[in-house]
């Protein structure tokens, strides 16, 4: 208990996971970067890279980008599902738009939710099944000519 206040103690605000989080409680604030890989989309107007932290817990992907108040232009968060599943996202507590991208097994975008409203209650739906779900920056899939249909390679994506 001592050991664990003076690490918490220790972090900056920043990086302080959520600890209410942890407890199965309501998120109160950003969660720790998570671990990082990076990601492709390969479209009509060439390659696209990314850094992206990887959302694997389902605590993780509860809080996925909440309270965050940036998103790096070349980062996002992706959320491996497993196995293929319906993915519905909501933008609650997050604080930025985000454009969300659905992977289906072929590991094409099967969809897209561009600048989805920061706060948000409504349900951000796949239509079907999928084996991911990627945020990246509002506008980014526009600014990058990213459409449906487009490849996705990342090591997550089996």
């Amino acid at each position: 208990m001592g050991l664990m206040a003076g690490l918490v103690a220790g972090l900056t605000v920043s990086t302080l996971p959520v600890l209410a989080a942890e407890e199965g409680g309501e998120p109160t604030q950003a969660q720790a970067t998570l671990p990082t890989q990076e990601l492709a989309i390969v479209s009509a107007n060439g390659r696209h890279v990314f850094t992206v932290e990887v959302a694997t817990t389902p605590r993780q992907q509860q809080v996925g980008e909440m309270f965050r108040t940036a998103v790096a232009p070349t980062g996002g968060m992706l959320f491996p599902w497993g196995q293929p599943q319906q993915s519905e996202m909501w933008m609650r507590n997050t604080l930025v738009p985000l454009d969300i991208v659905f992977i289906g097994s072929d590991k094409r975008i099967q969809a897209i939710t561009e600048n989805a409203v920061p706060q948000s209650l409504a349900h951000i739906s796949s239509h079907g099944p999928v084996v991911a779900t990627l945020e990246l920056a509002g506008g980014t899939t526009a600014k990058l000519g990213i459409v449906v249909g487009d490849k996705v390679e990342a090591a997550s994506l089996k």
